[in-house]
């Protein structure tokens, strides 16, 4: 986008300056564009998930022209419910991907697997944790950083060779992964395993 004479210009268009008509192929002409007074034009806003727009100011001062709204902060209680809202539907979504055991039971069926009943269990167990963890928050930048958490992921670096096989060695990468603490669940129904998994630690 783009600013001129007080307006906001966001998409190329003819534009009529001091009695001369450009073409909009002026837009991708840096210099002509320098030269006739139009800067380039950004927008900054606040994280819409915990600031609503607030006040409007606009920075002409520079070589590009700024326009920055100030955040307003969302009020805490209706994020902490809304948070509540999102670990009850991580719950109820990872319990209805087992529930056919138990209905495969209850029909005489094989029986409910060990590893199952103790996911289950951990799941709920996990859950009120949660639900603690959100309620004893009490500012916007504590449910920031409940939500934002940062992690440490170790993994090891895959090698293929000639013929497409990957092998995992010794040497590992890490990286921080942010991670929304609501839906981070430690618990895994299978066996599954992910070679290259070394270590997902909080910081």
């Amino acid at each position: 986008m783009w600013y001129f004479n007080a307006q906001t210009i966001k998409t190329p268009k003819t534009m009529v300056i001091s009695d001369i008509t450009h073409p909009r192929a002026i837009f991708r002409d840096s210099a002509m564009l320098t030269s006739l007074g139009i800067k380039s034009y950004r927008e900054v806003t606040p994280d819409s998930r915990y600031y609503w727009n607030g006040e409007f100011t606009i920075d002409t001062s520079g070589d590009e022209v700024v326009g920055t709204y100030a955040g307003t902060a969302r009020d805490v209680g209706t994020l902490k419910a809304n948070m509540l809202g999102v670990i009850d539907s991580q719950v109820a979504s990872k319990q209805g991907d087992i529930d056919w055991y138990w209905a495969r039971a209850d029909k005489g069926g094989t029986a409910v697997p060990a590893n199952i009943a103790t996911y289950a269990t951990t799941i709920y167990s996990e859950q009120a944790t949660k639900e603690s963890e959100v309620a004893a928050l009490s500012t916007l930048e504590a449910v920031m950083a409940y939500e934002n958490k940062p992690y440490t992921e170790t993994r090891k670096i895959k090698h293929t060779d000639e013929d497409g096989n990957e092998t995992y060695g010794d040497e590992t990468t890490t990286h921080t992964r942010h991670i929304n603490e609501c839906t981070h669940f430690t618990a895994n129904p299978t066996d599954e395993v992910d070679p290259a998994f070394v270590s997902l630690v909080a910081d």
